[in-house]
């Protein structure tokens, strides 16, 4: 093995335990509502909305976000997949268990769970890994209380319920359910690429329109 391969072998290493890291210091920021840790785990010039971009304009974001909704979060992460696309730039999947104390207009406070995931870019900027972007993808939310079965899973006090979009980011769903196997054995489709497991899974669909709040 050349010194050259080597270095690049040990750099994806460390690469990948700084993404993992920041998938970590997400959560742990976002609870605990220290704004200035958690925005600066994103790029520089993020797009927080069409008109505006930059991690001051995601701060204000959170701060209303998180001061009106929520009196307290815990975010738990899981599985997570990571893909580089280069050196300096990854996409991944986490996904996230999450606990809202979330009070109401009647006064009263509910306990809503959360199961979801990320899809996340990431690119490395001055030496250092940021996300670049986070697509959350929820498949429920709803009271401890109240276990979300049927459709519209997403179940926020004093909102009307809607689909989350947990599935859409993969074909695969729908094509399971529009197709049941026949008597002959299954055709199997070749292994994915190396680094292309996600890209392969998604299969080139459109990302889903979210509502995140």
């Amino acid at each position: 093995m050349s010194e050259h391969n080597l270095a690049a072998r040990i750099d994806r290493l460390e690469s990948l335990d700084e993404i993992r890291q920041l998938a970590a210091k997400y959560s742990l920021s976002l609870d605990m509502r220290d704004l200035d840790a958690h925005v600066n785990l994103f790029a520089h010039d993020i797009r927080v909305s069409r008109e505006h971009s930059g991690r001051a304009y995601l701060k204000r974001w959170l701060d209303d976000t998180l001061r009106l909704q929520f009196t307290g979060t815990s975010h738990h992460i899981g599985n997570h997949i990571i893909e580089f696309d280069d050196a300096d730039h990854a996409h991944g999947v986490v996904y996230s268990k999450n606990e809202h104390e979330t009070p109401c207009e009647n006064g009263d406070t509910e306990w809503v769970i959360m199961q979801m995931l990320y899809w996340d870019n990431y690119e490395r900027i001055d030496g250092r890994w940021y996300f670049r972007r986070r697509l959350p993808c929820y498949w429920y939310a709803t009271d401890l209380n109240k276990p979300p079965v049927g459709d519209n899973k997403m179940r926020w006090p004093d909102r009307d319920q809607y689909e989350g979009a947990y599935h859409e980011l993969w074909p695969s769903w729908a094509e399971f359910w529009a197709k049941a196997p026949g008597d002959n054995a299954p055709e199997v489709a070749a292994p994915a690429p190396l680094e292309q497991f996600l890209t392969t899974m998604r299969r080139g669909a459109p990302e889903p329109k979210i509502r995140v709040r």
